[in-house]
This record gives C-alpha cells, structure tokens and sequence, in this order.
C-alpha cells in the first residue's frame, strides 16, 4: 500500500480493520485464554507491545528537546504564563463536562454496582483495588501542584512519576529562560547552545518518524491481540454499562467538536488530520505512547509547536476527560446507592465534579490511569472501592474509547490555547496536505 502512495491514514484504518478481523477469526477458532491464542498473541506482542514501546522511549526527549527548542526559537518567549493557564484550564475545565456527562449517562441507563455478577475475577479485581488503596491517599490540591515540580529532573527523565512528563516540561522551561538570560549577556555561548539544541532537535524528530512510519503495523498488531482475547460472553453481560460508557464518551467527543466550532474552527477538518492519532491511541490504550503523533497532529492543524508540546505533555497527567473525567464519575454513582447515598442529591453531584476535577491532576497517561483516577475519587467520596472491580472484564473495551477522548482533549486544549492567543495558523490547519500521510513518513 505504501508503494501504490496510498496514504498513511488509510493504512492505518486498513491494519484497524485487519486486526479485527484476524482477532474475531481466533476467536471464533479457538477460547480466549486458549494455549493457541495465549502463544500467538504472545508472539504478536513482539509488534503492537514492541511498537508502544518505541513510542514511550521516545517520550521524554521529544517533550524535553521540543520545549527547549521552542525557547531558542523564540516561540514561547511571550505569554508563557497565559498559555500554561488556557491550557490547563481547559483540560480542568473539559474534565468537569466530561463528569457531568458520566454522571447523566450512568443516570439515565441507570446502572447500579449491585446488579452486576461479580464471580472469581471481579471479587480478586475488588481486593487488589483495596489493597492499592491504602498506599493511596487524595493529595489536596496544594500537594498535587507541588508534586509538579522536578526535584530530580533525572529521576523524571525515566518515568517513575505519574507527574514526571510535566516535570521534565518544567525543567526544560527553566533551561530556556537560563538560555535567554544568557542570550542577553553572553550571546555567543547561547548561540552554540541553540544550534545544539536544534541539531539534537533534528535527530529526535527524526526518530519519531521513523517509529510513525511503523503504526499501521502495530495498530494491526495491537487490534488483534485485544480483539482475541477479549472476553465476548462478559461484554454481552455488562453490554449495558459498555454502551453507557461510549455513550458518555461520543458525547464528550462531540464537545470538543463543539468547543472547535466556537472557536470558528471546522470539526470536519480536525476529524480528517486526527484520525491516524485518535486511531492509535484507541487500539494502543496508552496517552503516552500517542505522544509523538499528538503534537505531529496538532503541528499540522497550524498549532505552534510550543503550544503542542505543552498541550500534549500537560494532556499525559492533567484532565484526561475519558480516563479522570467519565470513568470515575460514572463508578461514583454506580456505586453510590450501595451504601445508601443518593446519586443524583445536588450537593453529592456537586462534590462528586469538584472531586473529579481536582482528582484529574497527576493521573499517569498510561495503562491503569483511569483505575488510579477511580481510586482517588471513591475513596475522596468514603465510597467502597472494591465494586469498582465488577467492571474488570470490559476494562479494556471501555479504555480503548476513553483513550482516544483523552487524546482529543489534549489536542483540543493546544487549538483552544492557540485560537485564543492568536498564534494559530488558520492557513495550515485549512491545507488538507498538511497531515500524518505528507511524504515525511514517506521518506
């Protein structure tokens, strides 16, 4: 397909539809947790589980060289200030709708965790929830913000933090304010600092698109691996809460659609340049690993890149409106009627979204952020956290929607910030040319 130039979002739609024919087809063939299946999808790893990693290793110095290289460009020199507020802002902000839309979805399909058959896995599922809560503990928001901030920005560098991407953004808007001080004083020392900055710019883009060019295959990879080993007789059984949840989220999709067009933005044209990211990051289930292709996306819809990266970073642990928003509000009042409470009382609806919102900070953009945002919001709420383990079955079906949603929030924020500031390039957001199938995927 590539030799024929068929373009990079069709390819990647193509290995989507692949893998989930090839994952029915093992289904169908052979149990889920079957030898046959457990070995194929074992080997299969190699490429989806493979190809995520590429993307995560990647991470940290794309934000960190990116941030950086914004400052010697001279791009995030004016309203820094600003741009981290809007930012942040609105992922808090979104986050709060995406509360509200749980709680109506739930609502109205009227889900309750006492319904739901919980058999051997849901009830392990329910003490290991308990068990990681004890060593878990609401931070208040003073805590969660200090928890911002880099004290070993080496420690950072690997990960070990839910907030460590934030922090090396930090770090990183601390050296160039240093280079720009130093520009001033010493302007010889700061251009030889800038055109290393650019040339280790250069390579680490260069690397993300040589790991890009490789998403079709591991979408394929990754699709037929979740679609395999799904478990169908479980999702047929929780298909209600299933259809609440993509309920919630399509909606909350259609208010970043929504927020575009306030903003005079054309939803159709952010659908066609988003579609290989949002692609991604529903078969892959991992914020983090979307990264790269995120702020190539926001790039391409005429997002400066500072703003990108600060959108795409601060979207990792700020305000995942599918993982912090929806999920955990939807388990709130599932929950809720269990030990009395009633769900849809103002003042339990009012703190259940101030909760959320405030509980969004810090939730790590990969696998099991959203079972760590649930786990803040009950045990803020004094709601029992083992029934949030009925809903282990479906977990990843349901994390493959929020994923996406969370991506599209992030991107959202970047073209919300550069709207507003006036940075953004109406001109090549408008270009249809300018998107993830261009020749540099190509090359």
């Amino acid at each position: 397909m590539q030799k024929k130039h068929i373009s990079f979002s069709k390819r990647v739609f193509t290995g989507l539809g692949l893998g989930i024919l090839f994952g029915l087809a093992l289904q169908f063939l052979f149990e889920p947790d079957s030898f046959v299946i457990e070995t194929a999808t074992d080997w299969m790893s190699i490429i989806g589980s493979g190809y995520v990693r590429f993307l995560q290793m990647i991470v940290m110095p794309l934000v960190f060289i990116s941030i950086l290289s914004a400052f010697t460009r001279l791009t995030l020199t004016s309203n820094l200030g600003k741009v981290s507020a809007l930012i942040i802002g609105t992922l808090v902000a979104t986050t709060a709708i995406a509360a509200i839309i749980g709680i109506a979805s739930a609502s109205v399909f009227n889900l309750n965790a006492e319904q739901i058959i919980q058999g051997d896995a849901e009830i392990a599922r329910g003490t290991s929830l308990e068990e990681t809560s004890q060593g878990i503990e609401a931070d208040t928001l003073p805590q969660q913000i200090i928890a911002l901030i880099p004290s070993n920005p080496f420690l950072d560098f690997t990960g070990q933090r839910a907030t460590s991407t934030i922090a090396v953004v930090i770090f990183a808007a601390f050296l160039g304010l240093a280079y720009l001080g130093i520009k001033r004083k010493q302007p010889e020392q700061a251009e030889h600092f800038a055109k290393i900055t650019e040339t280790l710019h250069a390579i680490v883009m260069r690397i993300v698109t040589l790991i890009l060019r490789l998403t079709p295959f591991g979408v394929l990879a990754i699709m037929t691996r979740t679609v395999a080993t799904s478990d169908l007789n479980a999702i047929a059984t929780l298909g209600e809460f299933v259809a609440a949840s993509y309920v919630a989220l399509i909606i909350m999709f259609l208010v970043h659609l929504l927020i575009l067009v306030v903003i005079g933005l054309n939803p159709l044209t952010y659908l066609k340049k988003a579609f290989p990211v949002l692609a991604f990051a529903f078969t892959s289930r991992t914020s983090a690993g979307a990264l790269p292709m995120n702020i190539q996306t926001q790039k391409q819809l005429g997002v400066p890149e500072g703003i990108a990266n600060f959108a795409g970073s601060f979207g990792l642990s700020i305000g995942q409106n599918g993982c912090a928003g929806i999920y955990p509000a939807m388990l709130a009042v599932m929950i809720a009627p269990t030990v009395g409470i009633n769900p849809l009382a103002p003042d339990f609806l009012f703190f259940l979204i101030f909760v959320v919102a405030i509980s969004s900070f810090g939730v790590a953009g990969v696998g099991g952020g959203a079972t760590f945002a649930a786990i803040l919001v009950l045990s803020a709420l004094d709601l029992p956290i083992a029934l949030a383990g009925v809903l282990i079955s479906v977990e990843p079906l349901i994390d493959m929607g929020r994923t996406a949603v969370n991506v599209s929030g992030s991107m959202v924020s970047g073209l919300f910030t550069s709207k507003v500031t006036k940075q953004i390039d109406t001109s090549v957001y408008q270009d249809p040319t300018k998107r993830l199938d261009t020749q540099e995927l190509e090359a």
